[in-house]
């Protein structure tokens, strides 16, 4: 099983990006899928959590700017980042729970995209 993230760059403050993971592999499900921050010299923090469900939570920090959802078809978890603050800089990774054909369940994770929040 992979993760791919894409979609970081560099945007203004109250600027906008729109982050993607991909799970690609031997799935049979994915179950809980979430994004993480990691800020330089900082540890890697959960933004925002999305359960098989549809319930969503979401970091202090983030709530209100930031959204999360899922595409189970495509096997594809998004962040929607608005209003963006210099502090939300930071490199950003996917993180799912997946269940492979199998029938064993994993925590993977994506290999981190980098958001820059500059003027």
């Amino acid at each position: 099983v992979q993760l791919q993230a894409s979609g970081g760059g560099l945007v203004q403050p109250g600027g906008s990006l729109r982050l993607s993971c991909a799970a690609s592999g031997s799935i049979f499900s994915i179950n809980r899928m979430a994004w993480y921050q990691q800020a330089p010299g900082k540890q890697r923090e959960s933004v925002a959590v999305i359960t098989t469900g549809g319930s969503t939570y979401y970091a202090d920090s983030v709530k209100g700017r930031f959204t999360i959802s899922r595409d189970n078809a495509k096997n594809t978890v998004y962040l929607q980042m608005d209003t963006l603050k210099p502090e939300d800089t930071a490199v950003y990774y996917c993180n799912a729970d997946v269940t492979t054909w199998d029938r064993r369940t994993l925590n993977y994770w994506g290999q981190g995209t980098l958001v820059t929040v500059s003027s």
